[in-house]
């Protein structure tokens, strides 16, 4: 079983950057892919970034050139420039294992302000 913790949320100029953090805790050897989706407030979630074990990254067609994933370990980042309100969503970060399982984190927020 793995767990998942984000950190990086909080409220960000329209115009400006973040870097959202996510570790996971506990089996991470079988962590295939880690990814970032978000949820904006009634609309359904979408991917924003995922990055295979290998390195291969894809994103969503609104943020590619503006958004950058990486991983270490343990941990997926997100490195996000140019937001604007449209990027204001509850950011989530899910992994999948070896079986295919999903697991979420809990989710951070991020709000952009025009």
């Amino acid at each position: 079983q793995v767990q998942l913790v984000e950190s990086g949320g909080g409220l960000v100029q329209a115009g400006g950057s973040l870097r959202l953090s996510c570790t996971a805790s506990g089996v991470i050897f079988t962590i295939t892919d880690m990814a970032w989706y978000r949820q904006a407030p009634g609309q359904q979630r979408e991917l924003v970034a995922r990055i295979g074990s290998g390195g291969v990254t894809n994103y969503e067609n609104s943020v590619e050139g503006q958004a950058a994933t990486s991983r270490d370990k343990n941990t997926v980042n997100l490195n996000r420039v140019k937001l604007g309100p449209p990027d204001t969503a509850v950011y989530y970060c899910s992994v999948m294992n070896t079986g295919k399982t999903v697991t979420w984190g809990q989710g951070t927020q991020v709000t952009v302000s025009s």
